[in-house]
Parts: structure tokens; C-alpha cells; sequence
């Protein structure tokens, strides 16, 4: 049975790639089912306590901004944040133990900022620890810029900002929340945009990309390939 897919790389070449008969109708069952032999090097993790500490895996690094209950504005990195499906939507993890939840909660916006990786500091300057009267001293060096939309700020140095309206907040995740919202204004440096006369893993190479390796580590990715779509393929 043949396969076309696209090799990595951005060059729109494509090559049939031979595969066996028992290769290309394998159930699922035969996949999920494995034998001792291959199992047997696996390393059970115990469920009774999160796993997440025991293993490293990817993540983006964005600094959530929101405003206070005393009128001052407050930013804080996280890692647990993605877009919210294909369309403008946008969701991160949170807590009711945190400030940025009550903020976002009380006034309904919240900004997003995408810091480079030569700006990881800032990152680390958003996550200080407040005082005992509640201020948080590292914000006042930690370079910002009013949002255009929403009663927020943006964090200077970063390459993409989202400005969003909160839509729903979900509680009951253990101590955490997933709060979501509409992005109603968004802007990028010219270097973060893709562009039709520059392949994408040339923009990549110039304009590298923070990334959060949890737990705490950081990467810059500088280096792409195409993923090998199927032909075909669609989202």
C-alpha cells in the first residue's frame, strides 16, 4: 500500500513511501496491546500523586496580565496556555489561590504576551513573590506598554500580544481553574510573521522561540522541519 507524504523540510517535493499490507491495516488494538517484551522496560508511575515532576515535556511561556483590584496592573508567567480551538479563543490554567484569577475574574479582561528568549528574565521578574502587604516590587522594572482594547498592559521586548475578554472561568480541577477567553485584539513584531518570501524555517531560525521545558527549564527553538502531513490531510 503507498503513503505520500512531504518531506521534512519546507520544499513542496513529495515522495511514495512503500509500506507493508500488516503495517497499514494494524488495528488499534494490536498498537494499544502490548506484548511483555515490550513493556517490560517501562517504568509504572504512580497515580495517587501528580506525575507531571517525573518527566519533562513542552510547553509555550506567556505572561498573563491583569489589573488589580486596587487600580495597579499585575503580570504573571504561565506555562499551561494555549489557544482555544482554530478560532479566536484563547485558555490557560489558573488557580483561586492566585491574584491573577480574582483580577481577571473581577474586571473580565486579561492580556497575553509572548516573550523571546532573550527575555526569559522577564518572565522570571513576573513570577517574584508579593510582599506582606500584598505589592509585588520586581513589576515596577519589568518594562510594559497600555493595551490598545482592554484595561491592561503588555509586556515590552515580547513578539506576539493578545488582548482578550474573559468568556467562561471552569473551577473543579483539583486546586486549579481554566479560564477562557475571546481575543479581541491582537499585533506581532514584523520578524514573528510568517511571510510568503521567507521559508518558515528561515523565519524560525532569525526569530527563535521561547519554549517552557516543565519542570523549570527553558529552550530556545531555533531549529524546524516540516511535520509530514499525509496527503491530504486537513485540520
Amino acid at each position: 500500500m503507498k503513503y505520500a507524504i512531504r518531506i521534512p523540510g519546507n520544499e513542496s517535493l513529495e515522495r511514495t513511501v512503500e509500506r507493508s499490507k500488516h503495517q497499514a491495516t494494524q488495528s488499534e488494538s494490536e498498537v494499544d496491546a502490548m506484548t511483555p517484551a515490550d513493556s517490560s522496560t517501562l517504568i509504572p508511575l504512580p497515580v495517587d500523586r501528580p506525575i507531571w515532576d517525573r518527566f519533562f515535556s513542552v510547553s509555550p511561556l506567556v505572561i498573563i496580565g491583569s489589573k488589580e483590584s486596587d487600580g495597579r496592573y499585575n503580570v504573571a508567567p504561565k506555562h499551561m496556555a494555549m489557544p482555544l480551538g482554530w478560532e479566536n479563543r484563547y485558555c490557560f490554567v489558573c488557580s483561586p489561590r492566585h491574584t491573577t484569577y480574582h483580577n481577571i475574574r473581577r474586571h473580565g479582561v486579561f492580556t497575553v504576551s509572548y516573550p523571546r528568549p532573550t527575555d526569559v528574565l522577564l518572565a522570571s521578574l513576573a513570577a517574584a513573590p508579593r510582599c506582606e502587604d500584598q505589592s509585588k516590587p520586581s513589576l515596577l522594572v519589568l518594562p510594559t506598554f497600555p493595551a490598545r482594547e482592554v484595561d491592561g498592559v503588555l509586556v515590552k521586548g515580547s513578539y506576539l500580544f493578545l488582548e482578550c475578554t474573559l468568556d467562561t472561568v471552569f473551577d473543579g480541577f483539583g486546586p486549579n481553574s481554566l479560564i477562557t477567553g475571546k481575543i479581541i485584539a491582537a499585533a506581532a513584531e514584523e520578524d514573528a510573521l510568517r511571510s510568503e518570501d521567507l521559508d518558515d524555517s528561515d523565519q524560525i531560525f532569525t526569530a527563535p522561540l521561547l519554549a517552557y521545558l516543565s519542570p523549570g527549564r527553558f529552550a530556545e527553538i531555533r531549529q524546524t522541519w516540516a511535520f509530514p502531513f499525509p496527503k491530504g490531510f486537513s485540520r
